[in-house]
């Protein structure tokens, strides 16, 4: 009886001893993981931060050999970077230069496009919110970079990014077109000849027409009709800029070896122009007569009652045109000065949205509405009065091909004989100044 006793005793320490040894091996292993996932963790965070660092400095366009202080919203994860960064620690000049617009343009636009842009939470996630949508959209417009780095910095898939972009640019084109891209009324009309004269002292004109053209990639089909007399590839826009150096009208989606005289042609701009339609009533009197208001335009151009372009200059041993007088001549010099109008504005159009300066990757059914909502921004960004960084033009010096020139148009018959004798009158009116 004792024997047993003591041999059950022997077994209750056997148990015990090898329970608590079995214990000890899984607290030990559970330690270890813990400290494998501990190290995990830390080298993920480091990454991420290494990660965050490079993708900010892409972001903002700085170059990686150059050493940068950096600010503590950039090792921020993507996650939480959009909802407490951006919306609470932006600065009015982070807005400026990430988002090319003030924080209350921003939020104006926003509101403008919410009719379009909302969506509904499901069942299986959020909708993104629409002041994120809008501000992933607005960041590939001001920078051009990939959607792979667009996704990593806002925390969404690349296709999200993608599918704002394209439902962004549609509904700025939807619903702010008739706003902000629209023929000008007498006011305007008026107030753009006032513009012109005081500014470039060139009377009686309304409005400059110049060309854009927006390098693209190889187009899959006809893509010979898409190289442009500089030889790359190019979607052609056609735009008439006022004095304030805002876009009246825009037409953007021809290839880019399109003559820019067939454009203007086919646009909406000559019939209008044609019919008086950029002209009050009664008609204003210049020089002593009643005259419509005037466009100018390049010399690849038909020459017009209401369309100036410059005289035809001799080049070359076998060139047609006789040699310039000195009244031509200033007429010339007057009319490259005043075009300078719609050269500034597109120069601050592909600066401050750097899409257009760049090549862009977008397909072909993506890019005109993409430049039709980038002159709409535009309109929007000046008429806000915000600010605008010298900064965004050298960079576009930097990175842009030079915009190519078009060959001028030969006399035609489309071009009128009262635009002749309306274009002797503007050279008498320099003369008389010039005297």
């Amino acid at each position: 009886m004792a024997e047993e006793e003591q041999l059950l005793s022997l077994m209750f320490l056997l148990t015990y001893v090898l329970q608590k040894r079995r214990r000890d091996i899984n607290d030990a292993d559970v330690q270890r993981r813990s400290e494998i996932q501990r190290r995990i963790r830390h080298r993920q965070y480091f990454f991420q931060r290494q990660r965050r660092m490079l993708l900010m400095m892409i972001a903002g366009g700085i170059r990686s050999n150059v050493r940068i202080r950096t600010r503590p919203w950039t090792t921020t994860a993507s996650t939480d970077w959009w909802e407490r960064v951006v919306m609470t620690e932006f600065q009015p000049s982070d807005w400026l230069d990430k988002f090319r617009m003030s924080q209350e343009t921003f939020f104006h636009l926003c509101d403008k496009l919410r009719p379009r842009l909302a969506r509904q939470d499901t069942s299986f996630r959020l909708a993104l919110p629409v002041e994120k949508r809008v501000a992933v959209a607005l960041w590939r417009l001001a920078s051009n970079i990939e959607y792979r780095t667009i996704s990593t910095l806002f925390g969404v898939g690349k296709s999200t990014v993608c599918r704002c972009v394209r439902d962004m640019c549609h509904a700025i084109v939807g619903l702010l077109s008739s706003i902000y891209l629209r023929p000008p009324n007498e006011q305007e009309l008026e107030d753009s000849a006032q513009l012109f004269l005081n500014n470039v002292g060139f009377p009686h004109c309304v409005a400059a027409i110049a060309t854009l053209h927006t390098a693209i990639i190889t187009p899959s089909n006809n893509a010979s009709d898409y190289a442009n007399p500089a030889g790359w590839f190019s979607v052609l826009s056609q735009v008439a800029v006022s004095g304030r150096g805002q876009f009246w009208d825009v037409c953007a989606s021809f290839p880019g070896g399109t003559d820019p005289a067939e454009i203007l042609q086919s646009s909406s701009l000559w019939t209008t122009a044609a019919e008086g339609g950029l002209s009050p009533a009664p008609l204003p009197v210049f020089m002593g007569r009643p005259l419509r208001y005037v466009l100018l335009g390049e010399a690849c151009y038909p020459l017009q009652s209401w369309l100036m372009k410059p005289y035809p200059e001799q080049r070359g041993r076998g060139a047609i045109h006789a040699a310039l007088t000195e009244p031509q001549r200033l007429f010339n010099r007057r009319l490259s000065r005043a075009r300078r109008v719609s050269d500034e504005a597109l120069l601050r159009l592909r600066a401050r949205w750097q899409c257009l300066s760049k090549r862009n990757d977008c397909g072909l059914d993506v890019v005109p509405t993409m430049i039709l909502a980038c002159c709409i921004l535009h309109n929007i960004c000046e008429s806000h009065g915000d600010a605008f960084t010298a900064e965004w033009l050298a960079e576009v010096a930097q990175s842009e091909s030079p915009q190519p020139s078009h060959k001028q148009l030969p006399s035609t018959s489309v071009e009128q004989s009262q635009g002749e004798e309306v274009r002797h009158l503007f050279s008498d009116y320099f003369q008389h100044l010039n005297i």
